[in-house]
């Protein structure tokens, strides 16, 4: 998966027993279910948690370098760095929080947030509060963000350095030839290498599993007998295994933009089937391009909005822009198109501008910042430990060239990037096991909310279908026609509405819903904003 946006998405912006904060049911439900892992760490989670309800979260002033505002407050959770071995080292999560703004005696405690990635920070989401789609659950729940294990200031994990990560311009060949595969091969070794010298004997603990676990840890320190989450992309896939571990454990818990958790899928196969839907969703945005030929003039059929597309690779080929805007970065650009719609104006104007002799456009949006590197080059590491360390991966390089070279046939838009990223998984220097196989027994899990959009290219419809197959008594909410990544909160108001009755009053349809998709975005030109219209914001 790529670094854009990888398996995460944001679309817009108590005193308790403690034995009740942290016992399974008598019945083993959380401890014997058909993945509850081993036995050692399976206690271990129960010792953490009991520690982390006694501590709880002291809450106060962020630190500078969050650059959260008031009223956010921040806090940190201890967890132990192998739950096979709670009281050994330990790693600090960093936790953010905004207060229920309704009334206390309508507040129905905690809503938890994971954007993703892996490898993406919530700490920012308590700002949604601020939100009018927002308002109505933050008034009834205190909004939390945190920095899952490796991310930011939670035990931080790095692969190599970031001015190395952040080097620009680069290629991004659809056809690669055979001495580009060699150089990309002996990158991805030396990627594993670094990771391995960067986390040492910590490596195989960046895993999804530890984060399902880390999460329990954080609901039994935040006082909460029972867990709301929301989890968008990659947090659907943790989220889907904290509710095979924890079934008791859980209150209400949102998918948004599920993951396929087959753990066929895990994570080669999801990789090889999100860029065949990248290829769909790409198509999308030129034939919207080409519906808005009047504002754009580059062409009006995707096949020639398409040749537009490879003029401007061709001559940032030739001369990258900016110095720094050659084909990799403009095609990591393109690539936000197909997450979010509301990028379409800026993506197509900046290919406009810049087939008129203004590069500025695509410079401001494809060219790296190096102020944020650092933060990039900990996201990708993050992402890498995790998938590589979560299932097995083909190990000859025979078969992800074989696999690749037959996707890319269908789908060269996004295919070999894809590939490239995930590559140091094939020369992993650990061993990992097979994943986990997510599902539960109808009756053990209260119902839960699934959302997704039916033409979502980073997590495609049909890993919602399959997650909805395997956690007995959930709901899909279908937006139709729509390819968005991330669907909650955002412009959609029938999917809203769902949201809201499942979060406030824990309503939800029979098994399925449908929602008619969003309004497209608005085409704007920069000539249209000199004369007062709004290009939308950068994404």
């Amino acid at each position: 998966m790529r670094a854009v946006a990888k398996y995460g998405a944001l679309a817009s912006l108590g005193s308790l027993v403690l034995t009740a904060l942290v016992a399974a049911p008598a019945d083993g439900a959380d401890t014997g279910g058909p993945a509850a892992g081993d036995d050692a760490a399976t206690r271990g989670v129960v010792r953490a948690a009991e520690r982390a309800a006694t501590a709880g979260v002291v809450f106060g002033r962020c630190p500078e370098t969050e650059r959260l505002p008031a009223p956010l407050t921040c806090g940190t959770v201890d967890v132990p760095l192998d739950y096979a071995a709670p009281d050994g080292r330990k790693i600090r999560l960093t936790v953010s929080r905004v207060r229920a703004s309704g009334k206390p005696s309508r507040r129905q405690g905690a809503l938890v947030f994971n954007p993703g990635g892996p490898g993406a920070s919530g700490m920012y989401f308590p700002m949604a509060a601020r939100l009018p789609e927002w308002r109505r659950i933050a008034e009834a729940y205190d909004i939390v963000g945190y920095a899952p294990r490796g991310v930011g200031r939670s035990a931080p994990l790095s692969c190599g350095a970031p001015a190395d990560f952040g080097k620009a311009p680069t290629q991004a060949p659809t056809l690669p030839s055979e001495s580009y595969k060699r150089q990309r091969i002996a990158a991805a070794k030396a990627y594993a290498r670094g990771c391995a010298r960067g986390a040492g004997t910590a490596l195989p603990r960046y895993n999804s599993l530890n984060n399902a676990r880390d999460l329990e840890v954080l609901r039994a320190a935040l006082g909460e007998r029972k867990l709301t989450f929301l989890g968008a992309s990659y947090g659907t896939y943790f989220g889907a295994l904290y509710a095979t571990l924890f079934p008791s454990h859980v209150r209400r818990m949102v998918f948004d933009s599920a993951v396929d958790p087959d753990p066929r899928q895990i994570w080669y196969r999801n990789n090889l089937d999100q860029s065949l839907a990248f290829e769909h969703r790409w198509r999308d945005f030129r034939d919207w391009v080409a519906r808005h030929d009047t504002t754009y003039h580059l062409g009006v059929t995707a096949e020639q909005v398409h040749r537009s597309y490879e003029r401007v690779r061709a001559g940032i080929t030739r001369r990258p822009a900016g110095g720094k805007v050659g084909p990799g970065q403009l095609q990591a650009a393109m690539l936000g198109a197909g997450y979010y719609d509301g990028s379409w104006p800026s993506r197509a104007t900046a290919l406009a501008e810049y087939l008129k002799g203004n590069p500025k456009p695509l410079i401001a949006q494809a060219a790296p910042r190096p102020e944020t590197a650092a933060r990039r080059e900990n996201g990708n590491a993050v992402y890498t430990a995790v998938e590589c360390n979560d299932a097995p991966w083909p190990t000859d390089w025979k078969v992800w060239d074989r696999d690749n070279t037959g996707v890319a046939r269908l789908a060269p838009f996004e295919t070999w990037d894809n590939a490239w990223m995930n590559l140091p998984c094939a020369y992993w220097p650990v061993r990992p096991p097979e994943p986990v196989d997510v599902r539960t027994r109808p009756g053990v899990l209260p119902p839960t909310l699934i959302l997704a959009a039916e033409r979502d290219a980073a997590t495609p419809y049909s890993g919602a279908l399959e997650l909805q197959r395997r956690l007995a008594g959930s709901v899909l909410v279908t937006e139709r026609n729509a390819g968005t990544h991330g669907i909650a909160g955002g412009g959609n108001a029938c999917v809203n509405a769902y949201l809201e009755d499942y979060l406030l009053r824990g309503r939800t349809p029979v098994r399925r819903a449908e929602c008619a998709p969003h309004a497209e975005p608005d085409p704007v030109s920069l000539d249209e904003r000199s004369s007062g219209r709004k290009l939308p914001p950068v994404v």
